[in-house]
């Protein structure tokens, strides 16, 4: 995976979490927000989503900063690996 493809991924990543972020009943029926679709139940699975969406983002952007840092010293950056979501989440901003 380069530099391009993570980009991508995190943009897909990003899509993703607005569209769980939308308030119910907003966009397109039977959409993640639909509240009549599921209720409680369905908002649980949302929020569950919406954590492992942010966690998978937090690994992306570390992988990210991981490969440039590794390509500005000299090294190959694909020699960087994702990290767990337990590390990466850890992080200060």
């Amino acid at each position: 995976m380069d530099n391009q493809d993570i980009l991508q991924r995190i943009q897909a990543l990003v899509d993703e979490e607005h569209q769980l972020r939308e308030p119910a009943g907003a966009g397109s029926a039977g959409g993640l927000g639909d509240a009549g679709a599921g209720g409680a139940a369905g908002d649980q699975d949302r929020l569950a989503r919406l954590a492992q969406v942010e966690a998978a983002l937090d690994q992306c952007w570390d992988l990210l900063r991981q490969r440039r840092a590794k390509a500005k010293a000299g090294e190959d950056p694909n020699e960087a690996d994702a990290r767990p979501p337990s590390e990466v989440e850890g992080y200060a901003q």
